[in-house]
């Protein structure tokens, strides 16, 4: 099962590549899913098909999904949502505020994205597109399990412990219910399967993300910060999707001026995104909707390449052995050395760039060793251990 993320900027077209890529894939005999879990599923519409909560079969080898959200929360977080509604409410919040604070945002792309743990049990699927929420979301989106993990190995069997002693006591004195067995099965359930999916999203054998950009220089900078963050996250980026290109051949002097900007672009994207295989696609003269306009559109953008293929497998965290010494690196296109906050603490690397923090934990083999020097080399991240 290839496991393919399209994410972007709002606007730039995902859920258009999305579905050609899905088509396309299908098309090559891939059996095929496309799920969309931005919560404005806009799926139905690049199809021109209803497409519901359920797979539905859309043509031979592929399927498309809107996820039901609402069931994908009671299922994944419905006990705890319960006890936290109880909790808030026992603070004097009323029972609509209660209810609107129980659920913490993201929760529902967060669920949608658990549907792959099915899709590897059933072994259903050649082929999994989908088409996430914008860039800032999805980046939260992805990064959500490992510091989920991180809160639960710090602070989960402590809570637990405390609970069952003061609970008895504790519930005569103070109006604060103190949560049940069944809620903390239900988070540690939860977690179980958070680090299954942690595990997935992680494995650059099964699963790839794809960034989709237009030669617009807010988009472009959006992108290089994003590129740098799924890296950081140690997450594969093996293609970048330029969608809405002017194509050459416009003899239109209005548009003459545009022209020449993103050529200039297209040349910055070439540079900032060196080494990544790139895909570009013209800004059509009509919409691309439905299937055979789909095709086109897949069509021209991968030509005789396979989308159901992995065209990148480099790693962006590596560590390497040099004699007694060890080095760690990690990608991060586009940053300064200066940009860059690095701390350890106990078995963990802490690294922040910008408003993003990464707890590492460290290899059994770094633990025990000290950090001798960070530099940084072209795109990498080099912290040398000795």
């Amino acid at each position: 099962m290839h496991v393919i993320l399209y994410t972007g900027k709002g606007g730039v077209g995902k859920t258009t590549v999305s579905a050609a890529t899905a088509l396309r894939a299908a098309e090559l005999g891939y059996k095929t899913i496309v799920l969309s879990t931005d919560p404005a599923h806009s799926l139905s519409d690049a199809f021109a098909v209803q497409i519901g909560g359920e797979a539905q079969k859309l043509r031979n080898d592929l399927y498309g999904q809107e996820i039901d959200v609402r069931k994908e929360i009671t299922e994944n977080w419905g006990k705890i949502e319960s006890y936290v509604k109880v909790l808030l409410e026992s603070q004097g919040l009323d029972e609509l505020m209660a209810e609107e604070l129980a659920t913490l945002p993201g929760m529902d792309e967060l669920f949608s994205l658990l549907k792959l743990l099915e899709f590897k049990k059933t072994n259903n699927y050649d082929v999994v597109v989908i088409d996430c929420a914008p860039t800032a979301s999805t980046i939260r989106l992805l990064s959500f399990p490992e510091i989920f993990q991180w809160y639960m190995d710090k602070f989960f069997n402590i809570g637990r412990k405390i609970a069952k002693i003061v609970r008895p006591a504790a519930e005569k004195l103070t109006r604060i219910p103190f949560p049940k067995d069944e809620v903390y099965g239900s988070i540690e359930q939860l977690y179980t399967r958070m680090i299954k999916i942690k595990e997935l999203l992680m494995d650059n054998n099964v699963t790839t993300i794809r960034l989709v950009i237009n030669p617009e220089k807010m988009v472009i900078s959006e992108s290089q910060r994003a590129y740098t963050y799924l890296n950081m996250f140690g997450f594969t980026v093996d293609a970048l999707i330029v969608n809405k290109v002017y194509p050459q051949e416009i003899d239109n002097s209005y548009l003459s001026n545009w022209l020449e900007i993103q050529d200039k672009h297209m040349k910055h994207i070439a540079r900032v995104f060196h080494g990544t295989p790139i895909f570009k696609s013209i800004l059509y003269d009509r919409e691309m909707v439905g299937m055979p306009a789909l095709s086109k559109f897949a069509e021209a953008l991968f030509g005789k390449d396979d989308p159901a293929k992995c065209f990148s497998q480099e790693s962006p965290v590596r560590i390497n052995k040099k004699g007694d010494n060890f080095t760690l690196m990690i990608k991060l296109p586009g940053v300064k050395k200066e940009e860059i906050g690095l701390l350890t603490s106990g078995d963990e690397l802490i690294i922040k760039v910008q408003n993003f923090q990464r707890n590492l934990t460290l290899p059994r083999a770094l633990q025990t060793r000290k950090i001798k020097e960070a530099t940084t080399e072209g795109s990498w991240l080099k912290v040398i251990f000795v």
